[in-house]
């Protein structure tokens, strides 16, 4: 039984107080996404579970991905015309999820809106779910993370069994086999991608989380993998085997942008924004849970036909034949990096590959662990359609080792020690479309759009030429 929390004259002052400290943030342009909540939880420490709650609320977790399916079900929703609850502007802690509470609550603690979605950090659940229930609750996969984060996907399950919430409905990732056995006395759903083909698939990555059956362990056996350890799987001696999907894409149409989806409530196509492997599950785990929040699947539709990625994850230009991509990539994080490799290899034409791949915080301490390369599949951009790269920031020579042991040409790489001395190591003749791959952190993406617009600049003198 979920333990009840009164307000006191405790919870009632520090309200009062950081909601007057909100006005003041927002009233000198201030977001106020983190310091309110990081008050609140210290001098209240039960103030999630005081201040009241929506009604109506999805949550969205997982490794990767969990910031974009947020914001594709906030968007949905707030496209009908519903007030939200949500830290999309935020961070995915306590701190921040109580600052979003305390700007959608009156003075007495309640909720101005009965709709909420938030995006929760995994490891932050322990903080979190004893206080916040969400009626649904979506993981979009687990895989290991960060070596100073999430390394091991065996402690983030672990931590997530023992918080998510029992009357929590679980939509959850058909073809994660480690996400997917989440909570098993759950009521849930599964979504994933059932057509295959092969252009669609990226079997060859160095770690695969899920080899062995989790009931008995022998050695599982895969129908298919799409990538990492994402695909069907089966037990030849227990017979556990991936579950049937209940939300599943039956086709994708990239050069249309569409994808074709199966649901229990019928049959649709949707716009696919984007044409990486992982915005079709981005957008297919989007569809699941607006779905089971009871949202028709025409306005679905209707909602995504109007949608765009944000341009802090995905932006694009053309100077004439050139094109110039701007991609975050999660620091530290292998196989979301992989994913982005593995897109770019993809990608039509002659490339150029800029990388600021080194983590923002570490270096400050000069600590940054670079196993995390040796993990990432470098081996993709061993590709003859792919002319150069160059990588820049402290960890360069690590990275120059790294790319040599994956079989690329020295020829082709150039390295410097900072993100600001990367421009003029860029080469444009012979190239048709520049990736400039980096990190998610706020200082390093200005830098990645400072690099775009000089680079548009150069390219708009050669063409002017």
């Amino acid at each position: 039984m979920e333990k009840v929390y009164h307000k006191d004259a405790q919870f009632y002052a520090v309200l009062a107080a950081l909601k007057a400290v909100t006005a003041g943030l927002q009233a000198v342009g201030r977001n106020a996404t983190q310091y309110p909540g990081r008050q609140a939880t210290r001098l209240c420490p039960d103030f999630l579970g005081k201040i009241d709650k929506p009604k109506r609320l999805i949550a969205v977790t997982g490794t990767n991905g969990k910031t974009t399916v947020s914001n594709l079900i906030a968007d949905v929703l707030e496209s009908l015309g519903l007030d939200l609850v949500s830290n999309r502007f935020g961070s995915n802690v306590d701190s921040g999820i109580a600052s979003a509470l305390i700007k959608a609550s009156d003075l007495a603690g309640h909720m101005k809106t009965k709709y909420g979605v938030l995006e929760v950090d995994e490891r932050m659940t322990t903080k979190i779910f004893p206080y916040v229930t969400p009626q649904i609750l979506v993981v979009t996969n687990l895989f290991r993370d960060s070596y100073r984060r999430n390394a091991h996907t065996q402690f983030i399950s672990s931590i997530l069994n023992q918080n998510i919430p029992r009357s929590s409905r679980l939509v959850l990732n058909g073809e994660d086999l480690i996400s997917g056995r989440l909570a098993p006395d759950n009521d849930r759903v599964y979504f994933g991608i059932e057509c295959r083909d092969e252009n669609e698939t990226s079997p060859v990555s160095i770690i695969q989380d899920m080899r062995a059956c989790p009931v008995c362990g022998s050695i599982l056996e895969y129908d298919y993998i799409r990538y990492n350890h994402i695909g069907r799987a089966h037990c030849p001696k227990c017979g556990l085997s991936s579950p049937e999907l209940d939300y599943a894409v039956e086709k994708i149409d990239y050069e249309n942008r569409r994808v074709f989806i199966r649901t229990p409530k019928g049959r649709t196509d949707v716009r696919l924004l984007g044409d990486n492997i992982t915005d079709v599950y981005n957008t297919i785990t989007a569809i699941a849970a607006l779905c089971e929040y009871g949202v028709g699947l025409k306005k679905i539709t209707a909602a995504f036909e109007n949608m765009q990625l944000p341009q802090t994850r995905f932006q694009e230009v053309m100077v004439g034949q050139k094109r110039i991509v701007n991609i975050m990539a999660k620091g530290q994080n292998p196989v979301g990096t992989s994913r982005v490799l593995d897109y770019i290899r993809h990608q039509p034409g002659r490339k150029a590959v800029i990388m600021m791949p080194d983590d923002y915080f570490d270096r400050q301490k000069s600590s940054e662990n670079t196993a995390w390369f040796f993990d990432t599949d470098y081996e993709l951009l061993n590709d003859p359609s792919i002319v150069s790269i160059v990588d820049g920031g402290p960890r360069f020579r690590d990275m120059h080792i790294r790319l040599l042991m994956a079989g690329i040409p020295e020829e082709k790489m150039r390295f410097c020690d900072s993100e600001e001395k990367i421009f003029p190591l860029i080469e444009t003749d012979g190239v048709d479309t520049f990736f400039i791959v980096h990190d998610l952190v706020d200082a390093i993406d200005m830098q990645a759009r400072d690099l775009m617009k000089k680079l548009e600049k150069k390219l708009q003198e050669g063409e002017g030429k």
